[in-house]
């Protein structure tokens, strides 16, 4: 018999080591803390794996399941268009419309207002900083915003500063600060400027000589409103006494009442 080579000699050798190895090993011992729920559920499922046998075996939330339900979504609020923030404005509805869409806003609202500088943002968020809604309150912020709007030319701005002026809300009371806001406002056709407008002169503030141009103003305005339509009935009528019959047909008559 011829003696074994260096080589075959390694591999006999590694060979009888694991012939050894298999021999002493201990059997693996079968799993015994497996929850009986989970093994049920396994026995149960279907010969091709399905998964909903086993969902519904564990009791496991699935989709059809009314344990889970996915967070709901926040839709995108879009920004307001001009004709869209500018009719809110005009029924005061504004800020409310701002609340309503969760404060998404802010960051836009601010850049139309102070880089775009559109007199309908400046007054928004002016009105936003003076009474905090959805930002820190800053009252002199907020009036200096409408201020620009108005400086704009814009008539809501006009009317409530000239409101503010006439009331003493957030400034000091200041009728004759008022007029030249109301008036500017009012001549634009601001329906609610016209009607402040006309209440002070009734009560003897301001000018004879603006009394026309405040009763044609008012005269020739369009109210659909019952009660706003009163009332400047009311007032026409007592800015009237104070007025010659001949100015009064006058303004009555105009055919252009801006």
């Amino acid at each position: 018999m011829r003696s074994r080579t260096s080589a075959e000699r390694y591999i006999f050798g590694c060979l009888l080591a694991t012939f050894s190895l298999v021999a002493s090993a201990e059997p693996i011992a079968p799993i015994s803390n497996v929850d009986p729920q989970v093994s049920e559920a396994v026995a149960t499922l279907d010969a091709d794996g399905s998964q909903a046998t086993a969902t519904q075996e564990l009791n496991l939330p699935g989709k059809d399941s009314d344990e889970y339900t996915s967070p709901p979504s926040l839709d995108a609020v879009q920004i307001y268009t001009q004709a869209e923030l500018i009719s809110w404005i005009n029924k005061n509805q504004h800020l409310t419309r701002v609340k309503e869409d969760e404060c998404q806003l802010v960051e836009d609202i601010e850049a139309r207002a102070s880089k775009v500088e559109l007199p309908s943002y400046q007054f928004l968020y002016g009105d936003m900083l003076a009474w905090g809604v959805c930002v820190e309150r800053d009252a002199p912020r907020g009036i200096s915003y409408m201020q620009r709007a108005a400086q704009q030319g814009f008539p809501a701005a006009l009317e409530q500063l000239g409101r503010y002026y006439t009331n003493g809300t957030l400034v000091q009371k200041d009728v004759k600060r008022a007029l030249p806001y109301l008036r500017e406002s009012a001549s634009m056709g601001f329906l609610k400027a016209q009607l402040l407008l006309v209440e002070l002169f009734v009560e003897g503030e301001g000018s004879p000589v603006d009394y026309e141009d405040a009763y044609r103003w008012l005269h020739h305005a369009i109210i659909a409103d019952k009660q706003q339509h009163q009332l400047a009935s009311d007032l026409l009528a007592q800015l009237s006494d104070k007025m010659p019959p001949n100015v009064v047909e006058r303004a009555k008559a105009s055919q252009h009442p801006y």
